[in-house]
């Protein structure tokens, strides 16, 4: 038990292992015909190609894990449009001390396409133990959907990354294919090297606070990216 949640594991589940992966289901049913399945994975080879684009520009690790394909890269730290307490769309900066953005992708195994609404926890560990662990909240990207957050590193590394993905509690259609995201999932990426960094938008108006950042547990953990948490603690 975790946090008062229940928490159940594959049979040989260890700690710090990558969950098995699994085929999700892709069948014909009363809800999806096959053409229509084929729709669905020709949206997710649109993402498998945006994912491309994504590791073609930032280098990124995939690996699989559950019902899911997860993505890893590591960007310089960014600021995003968020609302303001008014409901305003204003840019908030990412903080001076920033200087990593991480980036996670999630797609289904079985159409590739991205799995929206996760509640999905980052861990970033060296040699020495976990440096932090922070929520990453679903960012609008011009071209690849994504989870991630701003943070804050010493150095290059190298880190091991763990995401964490609990099970989704909305609901799913179709009595055959609607069977997936059961369990919650963990996948491990070692030897991650990061290229600390940070890109201001000085131009972009209007402007808000900065975002949250995530840093060591020396430094205390300022929060996840959320304009909206940010605002709360401004």
């Amino acid at each position: 038990m975790r946090g008062g949640v229940i928490v159940c594991r594959p049979a040989g589940y260890r700690p710090g292992m990558t969950t098995p992966a699994h085929q999700p289901p892709m069948a014909a049913s009363n809800e999806a015909e096959p053409d229509q399945l084929d729709v669905a994975r020709a949206e997710g080879d649109a993402y498998g190609r945006a994912l491309k684009a994504m590791d073609q520009e930032s280098g990124a690790v995939t690996g699989r894990a559950g019902d899911y394909l997860v993505a890893f890269v590591q960007e310089e730290a960014e600021g995003m449009w968020g609302p303001d307490r008014d409901g305003q769309l204003v840019w908030h900066e990412s903080p001076e001390e920033a200087n990593a953005h991480l980036e996670v992708a999630v797609a289904d195994a079985g159409d590739g396409r991205f799995v929206p609404g996760l509640a999905v926890t980052l861990t970033v560990s060296t040699e020495d133990g976990e440096l932090f662990s922070t929520s990453a909240p679903f960012l609008w990207h011009p071209f690849l959907h994504h989870y991630g957050t701003n943070a804050v590193v010493p150095d290059e590394g190298p880190y091991t990354v763990t995401v964490r993905i609990a099970a989704p509690g909305w609901m799913r259609h179709d009595p055959v294919n609607g069977n997936r995201y059961s369990e919650p999932v963990e996948i491990v990426f070692a030897d991650q090297r990061f290229d600390p960094g940070r890109k201001p938008s000085p131009d972009a108006q209007p402007r808000g606070p900065v975002t949250g950042v995530a840093r060591s547990a020396s430094e205390q953990l300022s929060g996840p990216i959320s304009p909206t948490d940010a605002l709360k603690d401004g």
